[in-house]
């Protein structure tokens, strides 16, 4: 998440209270977790096993629970006991929720010749393309950006908050939500089908790109950022943080995991499940998702075990 203005290190130290180490002249110029982080972001981390990983990332400033670290040259730390609640604590400052009173938001933009059917529901800060068809019971939350000539199908929900958590064992709620102050961005001329749902970044983008086409009850998750002229079939799941390729094809009741890389042109055949990045250019089923020649292969071969084993314990 962008601020609208930079802010101080010094001044978010005071807000969180919490110690500045290092580089206190610093100024603040956006919100972030880690797999999203850039120059001039604060992040959090609590925990050990990914105290370098935070420290070596683009990030500016780290809000930790350990001051014994070494710190990278330019950068500072912000130290307090709890992280995540000093995090939770800034977004809900730049981002404090805010209950809709309207089906539609008065600050919403519509565009030329956009059709808006009856019981959509849009929250604040929702821009619509022109000549987009938005049918009855959509409903888009606040912070989505639509272009042009964008179609979407009764039921869909845009703009969920993502199904991210900060989890910790030793306290009796073990999870405890990230809050979502990201957004949705949907590019010209996409489509998305019937009951979809499209959940919004954790503190970046979800991007569906110019072009793709999403068949019915397809779910994105947070963060996920898919290019032109992709085409995913119904009953697709696609983790957080996924990113996708121009021109890939996803055939029904496939499953995306999180935070991996799909190749540009790549085709997953219905019912794959890919637990790993994909080189472009390929087509691939089964689980987990293979090269297809290779996987029908050992299909081939697994329909003749039996035949096999018998001829073994024949020539016994």
């Amino acid at each position: 998440m962008k601020l609208l203005e930079p802010v101080s290190v010094k001044w978010l130290s005071t807000l969180i209270d919490a110690e500045i180490i290092g580089n206190d002249s610093l100024m603040i110029t956006g919100v972030n977790e880690i797999h999203q982080v850039e120059a001039g972001d604060i992040v959090f981390v609590d925990h050990p096993k990914y105290y370098d990983t935070c420290l070596q990332s683009a990030a500016s400033c780290i809000i930790i629970n350990n001051k014994e670290v070494n710190i990278p040259s330019g950068k500072a730390l912000l130290y307090c006991t709890n992280p995540f609640d000093a995090y939770t604590k800034i977004i809900k400052y730049f981002k404090p929720f805010k209950a809709s009173t309207h089906m539609i938001s008065e600050d919403a933009i519509i565009g030329k010749d956009t059709i808006i059917m009856p019981n959509v529901f849009m929250g604040a800060n929702v821009k619509i393309g022109n000549h987009c068809i938005i049918h009855p019971g959509v409903i888009i939350l606040a912070d989505t950006l639509i272009g042009d000539g964008v179609i979407i199908q009764a039921g869909t929900v845009i703009g969920g908050d993502a199904f991210y958590y900060n989890t910790k064992k030793n306290r009796p709620l073990w999870y405890q939500k990230m809050l979502s102050c990201g957004r949705v961005i949907i590019e010209d001329q996409a489509e998305i089908g019937v009951n979809c749902t499209i959940d919004r970044g954790v503190s970046g983008d979800t991007i569906i790109g110019k072009g793709t086409k999403i068949d019915n009850m397809v779910h994105i998750g947070h963060d996920t950022q898919i290019a032109e002229n992709c085409l995913i079939a119904a009953q697709v799941g696609i983790a957080g943080g996924v990113k996708m390729e121009a021109g890939v094809t996803i055939w029904g009741q496939a499953g995306v995991n999180k935070t991996l890389t799909i190749g540009e042109n790549a085709v997953i055949l219905g019912g794959a499940g890919v637990t790993g990045s994909l080189a472009g250019g390929k087509t691939y089923m089964g689980f987990p998702a293979e090269d297809a020649s290779i996987k029908r292969r050992e299909y081939v071969w697994i329909k003749r075990i039996p035949e096999l084993w018998k001829k073994m314990m024949d020539d016994k």
